[in-house]
């Protein structure tokens, strides 16, 4: 699967952003998908995931529980990520990546992900 993550951009702390991803080249209802965001000098971190298929699951990392939505539209091979009341410590550049096996379970570990994006840097301000 081939990925291409946008919308990210400057925001002020407080404000929001919805990050989209693209998907194409395999079937995309199949795979479930993950958000992940790398600042510099850190590792990268997972962020959100969701399950495959209509009325999928989602798991987020505590770091953006409450404020993170993540979704999905099969039918437009998209994944989205909104999240609400950004904090400067959510600047990082976000990657949208595919788990490794058709029809498995979400996960946080980012080795578990096969396809990534080329990611989207998200930076916001105080």
């Amino acid at each position: 699967v081939q990925l291409q993550a946008f919308g990210g951009g400057l925001v002020q702390a407080g404000g929001s952003l919805r990050l989209s991803c693209a998907a194409s080249g395999r079937p995309f209802s199949i795979y479930p998908m993950a958000w992940f965001r790398q600042a510099p000098g850190k590792e990268r971190e997972f962020v959100a995931a969701i399950s495959w298929g209509i009325g999928g699951t989602s798991d987020f990392a505590d770091s953006v529980k409450g404020r993170a939505t993540i979704s999905r539209d099969d039918a437009r091979n998209t994944l989205y990520l909104q999240i609400n009341k950004l904090k400067p410590e959510d600047s990082a550049r976000y990657y949208c990546a595919t788990l490794g096996v058709p029809y498995g379970d979400t996960s946080s570990r980012p080795t578990d992900y096969r396809d990534w994006g080329q990611g989207t840097q998200v930076t916001v301000s105080s």
